[in-house]
């Protein structure tokens, strides 16, 4: 081989190292853009389950608890270490604690071992955890009950007797109405499912 066909052969070997340094640098751009895109999803998963728990604290339920339970809603398996719910809320594991002790005793969340690993799961019974709640809550009949008692303890024909007399009605009604209501629920959430798997969907 001649000196000057070396040295083109070589310009050549250069120039292909160089063209596969740069369809790899293209290569990790792009896999780095799928990382930072997937950082964006988790990203926006995390702030919409904050939102909800903020939600929930709102309306008197236990802040803590509330964004442990979102955190658990919003994981893929409904489940999750006492670890990752400590990592995915930057908390410590004594609230970690608390929060899953507060769930489990509102039936919220189960504790399940995993064969093999020290480490328990927290997980939510089942995708129907919330209607099994509000089945097992008084919370309407309670409150028609307490209302009650303040209204006997009014003056007969008073104004604000009238006024809590009307608020326990508003209770009972509710505590007769939402059975039915989560009958029509969970036939309706079937009808869904049934439709969706059967067009191959997910339910």
């Amino acid at each position: 081989m001649r000196a000057g066909e070396a040295g083109v052969n070589a310009a050549e070997a250069n120039a292909g190292v160089n063209a596969a340094g740069v369809n790899a640098g293209v290569n990790e751009t792009d896999v780095n853009a799928a990382g930072v895109n997937a950082g964006v999803n988790k990203t926006d998963v995390n702030a919409a389950a904050e939102k909800a728990a903020a939600g929930f604290a709102a309306a008197g339920f236990p802040k803590m608890p509330a964004r442990a339970l979102m955190a658990l809603v919003s994981s893929e398996d409904g489940s999750l270490t006492a670890a990752e719910l400590a990592d995915r809320l930057g908390v410590s594991a004594a609230a970690v604690s608390g929060a899953v002790r507060y769930l489990q005793t509102v039936g919220f969340v189960q504790r399940v071992s995993q064969p093999g690993s020290r480490r328990d799961l927290y997980a939510l019974h089942d995708d129907a955890w919330y209607i099994a709640t509000m089945r097992k809550s008084p919370i309407y009949q309670s409150l028609a009950v307490l209302t009650d008692a303040i209204a006997e303890a009014l003056p007969a024909g008073s104004a604000a007797g009238a006024r809590v007399s009307e608020m326990g009605r508003f209770y009972r009604f509710l505590h007769a109405r939402v059975p039915a209501l989560l009958d029509d629920w969970e036939r309706q959430r079937d009808s869904e499912s049934a439709g969706a798997m059967s067009q191959g969907g997910r339910p």
